[in-house]
């Protein structure tokens, strides 16, 4: 089982999940960030309640933690309808489905988290669905089958991917509208900080908020998980006051570096430049060396490395660049070419 890091991008309990949707922005007013992907959703959403219809079908993709879900819910709130959530993994049977498709109101929003992992059956189950707004129901067996059509009411399904490159051809052609969301940059995260900052009623300074923003590798979610620690701390080290130097207590006690990476990370450099002579290496014996699955190291680790420019993937296996050694202040050998600077902050 993976473990639970403080900087990973997905959710890691369902307390974490309620404390997120008390932090939800309700309205495009109050959403931070992703300024291309509001301005013309905000356009999609005005014409079709101008023409009193529901919004085409809408696909969101990039990395996990971005906003996702919560677009999701200010279109539902937009368009002054319900919104049904639910995700890929947890649609096993088409009665289930059947069920959450007959109980749309006209112009509510279906969203489907992680709809790439749909079942086949349920994915050809949608298409009838989202292009008629009808399906065909299947009763008895054999002889005895009939098939009965069920008109469904007009809804907007909205689907989630970390990975669209693995959406099925057909199911991909039924979205009307693509919205790709990508990490954010420093200051938009500070500015999320501080609007969850008050809500909680946290103190804060703003230089303090811009410590804690450096640090969540790009991503809101990441960002409120920080705060909320560095609020717990503050509360019992500093009366509630986050200064800049109670942010930097906390977040040194949490082992999140000044990049955002954290000790696993670490140890992921520290190994392929200081057991591994800097690389190349395979990502199996890094996983043995480290004692972690692949998967976690592939899925979790590498990406925001791989980003930030602290490593390559070669044909050979993994190495390390030149901001790995300068992040960690080791030595730089002879047969590592200097490259550019990694970017401080994700663009």
């Amino acid at each position: 089982m993976p473990r639970e890091r403080l900087v990973s991008p997905e959710l890691i309990s369902k307390d974490e999940e309620k404390f997120n949707r008390t932090l939800r922005p309700p309205t495009f007013d109050e959403y931070v960030g992703q300024k291309q992907v509001v301005e013309k959703l905000s356009i999609a959403l005005q014409a079709a309640l101008k023409r009193g219809e529901a919004l085409e079908h809408i696909l969101f993709f990039g990395p996990p933690g971005l906003g996702k879900t919560t677009l999701a819910h200010i279109i539902a709130h937009a368009m002054g309808s319900k919104i049904t959530v639910t995700s890929g993994p947890a649609l096993e049977r088409t009665g289930d489905l059947m069920g959450i498709l007959t109980n749309l109101g006209e112009k509510d929003v279906l969203f489907i988290d992680e709809i790439h992992r749909l079942p086949a059956n349920i994915e050809e189950f949608l298409y009838p669905a989202m292009e008629d707004f009808k399906v065909d129901f299947v009763v008895d067996k054999g002889m005895f089958a009939k098939t009965i059509n069920v008109p469904l009411k007009k809804f907007t399904l909205a689907g989630a991917t970390t990975r669209a490159g693995s959406l099925s051809a057909p199911l991909r052609n039924r979205f009307g509208l693509f919205y790709h969301l990508d990490f954010y940059n420093t200051a938009e995260l500070k500015e999320i900080v501080l609007r969850s900052a008050r809500i909680l009623q946290a103190r804060i300074t703003p230089e303090a908020a811009g410590e804690v923003a450096r640090r969540a590798r790009g991503t809101p979610r990441i960002a409120n998980r920080l705060l909320r620690r560095v609020r717990d701390y503050a509360d019992v080290k500093s009366a509630g006051e986050i200064s800049v130097r109670t942010a930097l207590a906390a977040l040194e006690l949490e082992g999140v570096d000044e990049r955002g990476l954290d000790a696993l990370d670490r140890s992921f450099l520290s190994t392929i430049i200081e057991l591994y002579r800097g690389g190349p290496v395979g990502v199996e014996a890094l996983s043995a060396t480290l004692n972690e699955e692949t998967e976690t190291l592939v899925d979790m680790v590498e990406p925001f490395l791989l980003q930030q420019g602290f490593i390559s993937r070669t044909k050979s296996g993994r190495r390390a660049n030149e901001p790995a050694y300068r992040h960690l202040r080791l030595p730089l050998p002879p047969n590592v070419t200097p490259v550019l600077p990694a970017l401080s902050e994700p663009s």
